[in-house]
């Protein structure tokens, strides 16, 4: 597990940007840079509430954060953008983006895909800049470090993509066949923005199947894993939250001991990444619960006894290891420090 240390007293490194951050995933950006010892956020914008102060719109930020919102074609240039901007805008938007700064971390949809037919397909637009989809480094530390060190242009994964890969990533060569996945998310990966169908009286109580074939985060795990993936998708009465359960079969020969080793090959020395497969307690599996606010992942998985049926499961908080905090692992690597430096929040018990 890489060391966390930082030199004391050290003034901020880069001075970093956020477009669209009035929306759940730009109020954790700017919750976690602000609390990082080596960059300075010098802006936020928002088309709708330019001038506004940002701790009206992210109340937890009151007392650490002087800033107002900007207008988006006032934003100067910074070292490091984060876009966390809608689906098939980031790409309408990026190509005049690119001098703006040194490194840009989208946190949309519009450069996960490699294939803009797929991208095409599961989004229902044509790609607009397809020319840029293979400059960006998928943000997945765990499978991309190396060439994140390098990544002036970074893709973060969706925060489903982001559970199923971790937890089916390391098991591909012991799995049999397709593998069907029911995932289970709260209300704030739909956005701050999604309207009637996320009203409390609409919500409250209620476990909407809202994917119930092809969600589009089997797509990127598709890509990355090579597994065959069908996805359907819930959304649960919790704020924050995933946990994705994968339905497959191992491969003859495999079992329990194959897949324990497979997982302490692919995870001993990461920082985010937990197994968490026990046989007695109330978290002996991966629960988003205790997660909350962190940036961890944790993996677990069950084996059917005398059988060769399995279930993975794995569990994040959709806002962070899903999105922001993803995006700030990376930055760290792309920047050569402390992978850990900003996201030593460890999750609360009881909550």
């Amino acid at each position: 597990m890489p060391e966390l240390t930082a030199t004391a007293g050290a003034c901020p490194a880069i001075r970093a940007a956020i477009a669209g951050g009035a929306g759940y995933v730009g109020g954790e950006l700017l919750r976690l840079l602000i609390g990082h010892p080596l960059v300075e956020v010098v802006a936020a914008t928002s088309t709708r509430l330019a001038g506004r102060r940002i701790d009206t719109v992210h109340p937890n930020l009151r007392g650490l954060c002087d800033l107002t919102f900007t207008a988006p074609d006032r934003l100067g240039e910074a070292d490091v953008l984060l876009l966390a901007l809608p689906h098939r805008q980031t790409m309408d938007v990026l190509p005049a983006m690119l001098g703006t700064a040194k490194h840009i971390v989208d946190l949309s949809a519009d450069f996960r895909l490699r294939d803009p037919a797929v991208y095409a397909g599961y989004y229902g637009v044509p790609h607009t800049a397809p020319d840029l989809i293979g400059a960006f480094v998928p943000g997945l530390p765990e499978r991309h470090r190396a060439e994140l060190k390098d990544a002036d242009l970074i893709s973060v994964p969706g925060c489903m993509a982001t559970a199923g890969i971790l937890a089916l990533g390391p098991l591909a060569h012991l799995l049999d066949g397709p593998v069907e996945i029911d995932a289970r998310s709260g209300s704030s990966g739909a956005g701050a923005g999604a309207g009637e169908a996320n009203l409390h009286a609409e919500r409250s109580g209620a476990m909407r199947v809202f994917a119930p074939t092809s969600h589009r985060h089997q797509a990127e795990i598709t890509q990355e894993t090579g597994l065959a993936v069908r996805m359907s998708a819930t959304g649960v009465e919790a704020v924050r939250g995933v946990q994705l359960l994968c339905h497959g079969t191992l491969a003859a020969g495999a079992g329990e001991a194959n897949v324990r080793q497979a997982y302490r090959r692919a995870y001993q020395d990461e920082p985010f990444v937990r197994v968490v497969a026990k046989r007695r307690g109330n978290y002996r599996f991966p629960e988003p619960k205790i997660l909350l606010g962190s940036n961890f992942c944790d993996v677990g998985f069950a084996v059917e006894p005398q059988g060769r049926r399995i279930v993975v499961i794995a569990a994040l908080d959709n806002l962070v290891k899903g999105a922001a905090g993803a995006a700030v692992q990376c930055l760290n690597i792309r920047l050569g420090w402390p992978e850990r430096l900003g996201l030593e929040f460890p999750g609360l018990h009881p909550n």
